[in-house]
């Protein structure tokens, strides 16, 4: 909801090309996630932060929104190989046929996983914040994205809000209209009947919009008012991205 407001700002990503980030951070994500390198993750890590700061972006902000989830996530992911990795190890406990211990390699390779999902994140949250959600989908579509995805992303993010906004009227609006606390067994039966009004309801709004788009023209392309102009600034900052991927894949070999 907030990710308009911080695009619109003065900031460094702001003022680049759409298409020419689109390519930037691709370029990135797939050095980070080809890297094994904990030094070299976390050196792109810092340029990121670099890059948010210079964005005008609340730091508080960029950092919640890439760690929140993370820990969580891959953490569960990763966690098994933290205790059944190879030797050496801290420590070992005897479960049966089981050898439990704290591996080094084990905890080395999920710290470098975490931190690789971390920049990735990273780099998909910040492309969001600094663009406009209309210039992200015509430069994919400038890119040879296709059509059909374009079009699902551009009304997904549409009547995500608009249903939502729906739920939260029926919830007042029942709140408003019930004096005595009902008990377990009534709020599971309005939940079920508001999951079947709310898909009824999605489905019928479905079939109105799209006849509403055909009758003014619609031929399946999305289209906006926004044209882009490349410019000396744009090419430099993607010859920058990509020696910075190409750097950092390097490093990672070499250190490998």
């Amino acid at each position: 909801m907030f990710t308009e407001e911080h695009a619109r700002r003065r900031g460094w990503l702001q003022a680049v090309d759409p298409r020419i980030k689109v390519l930037m951070f691709a370029a990135v994500i797939i050095a980070a996630s080809a890297s094994s390198s904990f030094g070299v993750l976390a050196g792109l890590y810092l340029l990121l932060l670099a890059a948010a700061w210079k964005s005008q972006l609340p730091f508080e902000l960029f950092v919640r929104r890439t760690w929140v989830g993370i820990p969580f996530f891959a953490g569960i992911v990763v966690l098994p190989s933290i205790f059944f990795g190879l030797p050496p190890r801290l420590f070992d406990v005897s479960l049966g046929p089981l050898q439990l211990g704290l591996s080094l390699p084990g905890l080395y390779g999920a710290t470098v996983f975490v931190m690789r999902v971390a920049v990735c994140v990273s780099l998909a949250v910040l492309l969001v914040l600094t663009t406009r959600w209309s210039d992200l989908l015509k430069s994919l579509r400038a890119l040879r994205a296709p059509q059909v995805f374009i079009l699902i992303l551009s009304m997904t993010y549409r009547y995500v809000f608009l249903f939502l906004h729906t739920m939260n009227g029926m919830f007042e609006a029942r709140k408003s209209r019930v004096v005595a606390r009902p008990g377990g067994r009534e709020d599971r039966r309005w939940i079920a009947r508001s999951m079947g009004a709310l898909l009824n309801r999605s489905f019928k709004m479905s079939g109105d919009v799209y006849a509403a788009m055909l009758a003014r023209g619609f031929t399946g392309e999305v289209r906006t008012y926004s044209t882009y102009r490349l410019g000396m600034a744009d090419w430099l900052a993607l010859a920058g991205a990509f020696a910075v991927a190409v750097g950092a894949a390097l490093v990672s070999r070499w250190i490998r």
